[in-house]
């Protein structure tokens, strides 16, 4: 269950766009996040030499999918520095340690283990690691400790714009679920703080209409590239769950032609998303 939070973030250069540090007050756990163009500025932020877990940030070649890679060092920053030479796809980067330098390598290596576990499971971003990461052996005790200090982590990284470990889906009633029906098009979805989720099974009509659009046809195209849409059966089946910037879009991909996804998508009284969210 989600419970009010204060965080608190601190601009080391007084800009809200480059380095920024963010803390649950009452918590051990702190994250900095910088711009890959502010490397040098970093460097002199202490906590960026300490133990723990980073996240560097951007996107896949075509631009389509955030792309993550997630790893871990004794000093992070040292690590960062390397892929800063071999990784051309980041932007970004996230650290997460504690305020006081109190992780072990150990710790490091099993937080790395579960960040990326967890980031594949969800699916959100693309992992850009090539190998998995070996889970170290750890006592009970510790495991509990560090998951608890993850629970922290996944709210910062969410605060900071990078919502890697949010679940996707977030109704939690039939009340919020929306319904779209075409030709052969079957989708339930939900209005979400991301845009418009279409829930894994959901069919899309193959044909496409002549005024469907080039940009519609496009995300179909790279949505069967990317396996996220597979023929069966004679319709386009989503392997998963997938967030459209807008219902919309979603409506369009799902029907195969130009759609207003405020009054395509309707519950289950037959009343439109317009009549409920916007009316």
């Amino acid at each position: 269950m989600t419970r009010p939070q204060t965080i608190q973030i601190f601009l080391p250069d007084g800009s809200p766009t480059s380095i920024r540090e963010a803390e649950l007050t009452n918590r051990l756990v702190k994250a900095i996040l910088f711009p890959r163009n502010k490397l040098q500025e970093a460097a002199k932020r202490e906590m960026v030499h300490f133990t723990g877990v980073y996240f560097l940030f951007g996107n896949t070649e075509d631009g389509a999918k955030p792309l993550v890679y997630i790893g871990e060092g004794e000093d992070c920053f040292s690590r960062i520095q390397s892929h800063n030479r071999k990784k051309d796809f980041w932007t970004h980067c996230v650290i997460i340690t504690t305020k006081t330098d109190e992780y072990t390598k150990t710790d490091g290596k099993y937080l790395e283990h579960y960040c990326l576990a967890k980031a594949k499971d969800i699916g959100r971003y693309v992992t850009d690691n090539d190998t998995g990461s070996r889970k170290p052996s750890i006592s009970e005790s510790r495991a509990y400790d560090l998951l608890d200090n993850f629970d922290t982590a996944k709210i910062l990284l969410a605060t900071l714009g990078y919502p890697i470990f949010e679940e996707k889906r977030k109704a939690k009633s039939p009340k919020e679920l929306f319904y779209c029906q075409g030709k052969e098009a079957s989708a339930i979805g939900e209005l979400t703080d991301d845009g418009f989720l279409i829930y894994k099974g959901a069919k899309s009509n193959i044909k496409e209409t002549k005024s469907i659009g080039s940009w519609v046809s496009r995300i179909r195209k790279q949505l069967m590239e990317d396996a996220i849409l597979k023929e069966a059966n004679g319709v386009y089946v989503f392997q998963q769950d997938y967030v459209f910037n807008s219902p919309s879009g979603a409506a369009a991909v799902v029907l195969a032609r130009a759609a207003n996804g405020w009054t395509e998508w309707k519950d289950k009284d037959g009343k439109t998303l317009d009549e409920l969210k916007r009316k």
